[in-house]
């Protein structure tokens, strides 16, 4: 298991140091099957940038063909990573129901609806109302698919790491920080008392209510391990000069520039530009989409 340390940096900046037992000249990735993977290898606030603005652009293209094609262009991107599976069933997973229920609500009952497409018995879908929900969705679908690559091919500490030295304030940085790391964190936690209760003999399988039973008891010290490593984190960072204003900065935390950073995101900044003038095209009559 990796050692992370939080210590002050030049400004009181935290830096993440992370001691590895095998070698340090590896980059520590959410994922160690796609080490070598490209997409790893980006700047992980250039991958971030790109997410946000994809998913803007896909909100301001007048219809959803744009977003809809990013989202083919993320199921492509993980099955080339070999993430298909657990990428399909997330976005399969949260697409239907929300598409389902935005048709249901916008495609029938938004009061934009003009043009009738179907008839449902209970109520008439509009395609104004349809075009709504479908731009909806596939923006969702853009920001959650990006977000969940983002995710599995970026080491949390060093996207905090590259925020702070582009002027980030350190608490803030450690906020990120904390944020992205408590839930994995409880995670692992609950997995570990579970094995426990498990090796002294407690049934932790059965149906649904069954391990909801069982489930329900260990969140106390799940709760409360959780408010212990709190505090002591606290005092890691007060004797660490978390605090103070005044230290030179150093960190062991490399954050490494592709030469694809760049035009990735002049790339994704080119098709926000282009999103932005089919919306005022379509806005004057220029183009009909």
């Amino acid at each position: 298991m990796p050692l992370r340390i939080l210590f002050a940096g030049r400004a009181g900046r935290p830096a993440i140091y992370t001691r590895r037992e095998s070698s340090m000249s590896q980059r520590p990735v959410a994922d160690e099957s796609v080490r070598d993977a490209w997409l790893v290898a980006l700047n992980p606030t250039a991958k971030v940038a790109s997410v946000l603005v994809l998913g803007l652009a896909s909100i301001v293209f007048p219809s959803p063909v744009l977003g809809a094609l990013i989202v083919v262009a993320l199921f492509l991107l993980a099955a080339a990573m070999g993430y298909f599976k657990p990428f399909a069933k997330l976005m399969i997973g949260f697409g239907i129901p929300v598409t389902l229920m935005l048709l249901l609500i916008q495609g029938c009952y938004s009061p934009q609806n003009v043009t009738v497409i179907a008839d449902l018995g209970f109520a008439e879908l509009g395609l104004e109302g349809t075009l709504y929900a479908l731009a909806t969705v596939v923006t969702l679908l853009t920001f959650l698919g990006g977000f969940y690559l983002m995710n599995r091919t970026t080491y949390t500490g060093e996207l905090v790491a590259d925020l702070t030295e582009r002027g980030l304030p350190p608490k803030a940085g450690y906020l990120v920080l904390a944020s992205l790391n408590v839930v994995p964190q409880m995670k692992r936690r609950m997995a570990t008392i579970q094995e426990a209760q498990v090796a002294r003999g407690l049934d932790m399988g059965g149906g649904i209510i069954s391990r909801v039973r069982a489930t329900v008891p260990l969140l106390g010290p799940v709760v409360m391990s959780s408010l212990a490593d709190a505090e002591e984190r606290s005092m890691t960072l007060e004797t660490h000069g978390f605090h103070l204003t005044e230290r030179a900065h150093t960190s062991y935390v490399v954050v490494r520039h592709a030469p694809a950073d760049k035009p990735l995101v002049v790339a994704c900044v080119v098709v926000l530009v282009l999103s932005v003038a089919a919306r005022i095209a379509s806005a004057v009559g220029l183009l009909a989409l």
